[in-house]
């Protein structure tokens, strides 16, 4: 509790006066013997212990009354996130989580949990008399004095955003803005506690605490938990966009929340350039995915639009972006020896029907001549390489490109990024190596648009090599050893996999697998080449390369900021078409857990403050002033009530009948 005016407490010691009256009026009366009075004082001796009793509870009156009246004019304030005895707070740094997941609104309201938590932020600091309160957003990550906790809601850096949030970055750039400062402080984290924008398993975790215990005087830690029931909502994810001929093929997923029940259809309105068209789509379950064909215009080389569903539970989630180019050509390198495995990937990549894909086949021993200039992917069956050939591959993978490695056949100690390929297996006689599971969700043998799967289970192997190291398994054999695995850097992946398209190794060249995992690996390579492209907020592929101009195409039905680099759209950079969308782990509803929450902040003594993302949830802080008014008058009522005199008939029917028989003499 905290008092705005505490030098009124001094008004306390008048509580006193009640007690100090009643022990001065006691004192100026001496009592007489008079022998008349003995038969009343017997008649109501009996009665004697409730008086005082009486008298007691009409003092506490006087004195509670007086206590309350004192308190209630040094305006007490009772806060939920200064707690009792907190004492006044000279510094607040506020960490305001601004992704799009705050957009949520509460089961019970109509406003989103950021503009919940600013109003309850605002009205606590302005009760509590914070002298100091400095800013920090999770889009911009830059810290930002207000004058008055009035003006949070008009800040252009507490809008609604579609970025995602990074609190451990959020601590370290608190702790900077502290270490220059003086007095009480304190840091208060206004978070859906989603666990993709807190990174509980980041190791940068450490050096956060470590930057607030090097502080002077260690701060305070307050996380303002806005978790709790949530709107229906659904969201719609770009997974990919891209061309064939003169149709735009898109890659779509919607999702619903996770407690969503029964099946849902939904207006599905894709805007093309300008032009509008809407159909149903029915949701069976928690989400779907599928492909949808738009056609192009005519003569339109570049272009783009966007998809949406109808607004609900958050707005920020309801629309995705995608632009298209002219179509590119699109060459894949296969380094391999000649031979049947070399034949198959070449069909693999570049399958009769596909004019604009063609392939380049490259011996292993020339591999240091390798041009990389305009490749989408290489497809590598040989051994690892080394040398000069590991520099250009490098270079290949960190510029976006794909490569994908077969087994070399043969025993080698040879690695590439501290991977390495096991010794070759042989299956026993009579019996072949097959898959147990695959990834249906992620991946080269992700399952079709419409939930068809890839039939890798018709995948049969006598020879076998598998890739060892720290990567992901995304594909595996039935003993568990990985088939399919990647590794993934920046902008391009590495992918190894465990057996040739070769019959003396498997029926990989069946084409089952080898021909929709080749062509998904080659379509992610191609992108980086078209004149138009997908990007997401906050990467590198969001922001303009150094000379090129920035121009935001259109306007964003969801804009709220004039930050338009903080906002989902379709952009041009330079010559090229940008649709940026929001982070897709923006969209994952998985909360940080309190043993997360623990393990993250240990040894910083936090008080999580949680619900205060529901609307009917009281205010941070609360004015208790005119409680105090209404229990002095309380008060003053009880003690009339006290003071009225009480009738007992049968006690004056007991005295006036001991009266009667006195002598008429007296």
């Amino acid at each position: 509790m905290l008092f705005l005016n505490p030098l009124l407490l001094w008004g306390l010691l008048a509580a006193s006066l009640p007690v100090v009256i009643h022990l001065l009026n006691k004192r100026r009366h001496k009592p007489i013997q008079w022998a008349a009075m003995q038969f009343l004082l017997k008649a109501t001796r009996e009665s004697r212990g409730k008086k005082k009793l009486r008298h007691m509870l009409i003092l506490a009156c006087r004195v509670l009354a007086i206590a309350a009246l004192a308190l209630a004019a040094a305006r007490p304030i009772v806060s939920a996130l200064a707690g009792w005895g907190g004492g006044s707070i000279d510094t607040v740094v506020l960490l305001l989580d601004r992704s799009s997941s705050m957009e949520i609104k509460p089961a019970d309201g109509v406003q989103s949990r950021r503009k919940i938590i600013i109003e309850k932020a605002r009205d606590a600091m302005t009760n509590l008399g914070v002298s100091r309160l400095v800013l920090i957003d999770s889009a911009s990550n830059q810290a930002q004095e207000v004058p008055s906790p009035d003006t949070l809601a008009e800040l252009s850096s507490t809008a609604a955003t579609d970025t995602t949030a990074d609190f451990p970055s959020l601590i370290n750039r608190a702790a900077e803005v502290l270490a220059d400062s003086s007095g009480h402080s304190e840091i208060w984290l206004a978070s859906d506690l989603q666990s993709s924008n807190w990174h509980p398993n980041d190791p940068r975790w450490a050096a956060a605490r470590t930057s607030l215990d090097a502080l002077p005087q260690k701060p305070t830690l307050r996380v303002l938990s806005l978790t709790g029931p949530t709107a229906p909502n659904s969201a719609i994810h770009l997974l990919d966009s891209q061309r064939s001929g003169d149709e735009l093929l898109l890659d779509l997923e919607i999702v619903r929340a996770a407690d969503s029940r029964g099946t849902l259809s939904l207006p599905l309105t894709t805007q093309l350039n300008g032009a509008s068209m809407m159909e149903s789509i029915t949701i069976p379950g928690q989400s779907i995915r599928l492909q949808k064909r738009v056609t192009l215009p005519a003569g339109n080389l570049t272009g783009s639009g966007w998809v949406s569903i109808p607004a609900d539970g958050n707005s920020r989630d309801n629309s995705a972006y995608f632009a298209y180019g002219p179509a590119l050509p699109v060459k894949s390198i296969i380094v391999a020896p000649t031979g049947e495995a070399a034949d198959f990937l070449t069909l693999a990549a570049a399958p009769p029907g596909y004019e604009n894909q063609s392939t380049q086949l490259i011996d292993p021993t020339n591999a240091e001549t390798l041009d990389i200039a305009n490749a989408a992917a290489i497809l590598w069956a040989a051994p690892l390489p080394s040398g000069h050939t590991t520099e250009i591959i490098h270079r290949f993978i960190s510029s976006g490109g794909q490569v994908i490695f077969f087994p070399p056949g043969e025993s080698s100690n040879a690695s590439f990024d501290n991977l390495s390929w096991s010794h070759p297996t042989v299956a026993d006689a009579g019996k072949f190596f097959t898959l147990k599971d695959w990834n249906h969700r992620d991946g080269p043998l992700r399952d079709g648009f419409n939930g068809t799967p890839i039939p890798a289970e018709r995948l049969k192997a006598i020879r076998r090599q598998f890739p060892l190291g720290d990567c992901t398994a995304l594909a595996r054999w039935e003993d568990g050893e990985p088939f399919i695995a990647r590794r993934m850097t920046e902008r391009g992946t590495a992918w190894f996999v465990g057996s040739l398209p070769d019959y003396t190794w498997s029926n990989l060249g069946d084409a089952d697998v080898l021909l929709p995992s080749v062509q998904r690996i080659i379509a992610i390579g191609a992108n980086r080449f078209s004149a138009s492209s997908l990007a997401t907020i906050g990467t590198e592929s969001a922001n303009p390369k150094p000379g090129e101009s920035c121009i935001r195409l259109g306007e964003n039905p969801n804009s709220e900021t004039t930050n338009s680099r903080e906002q989902a759209g379709i952009f041009r950079f330079g010559d090229r078409l940008i649709a940026i969308n929001r982070p897709p782990q923006e969209d994952t509803p998985e909360i940080l857990t309190k043993d997360q929450l623990d393990q993250v902040l240990d040894g910083t003594h936090y008080t999580l403050f949680d619900q205060a993302g529901k609307s009917d949830d009281p205010s941070l802080s609360r004015d208790v002033w005119r409680a105090l008014l209404i229990f002095m008058l309380f008060s003053l009522i009880a003690e009339a009530m006290l003071c009225l005199p009480k009738r007992n008939p049968k006690a004056q029917l007991e005295i006036s009948s001991k009266t009667s028989n006195l002598p008429r003499s007296i």
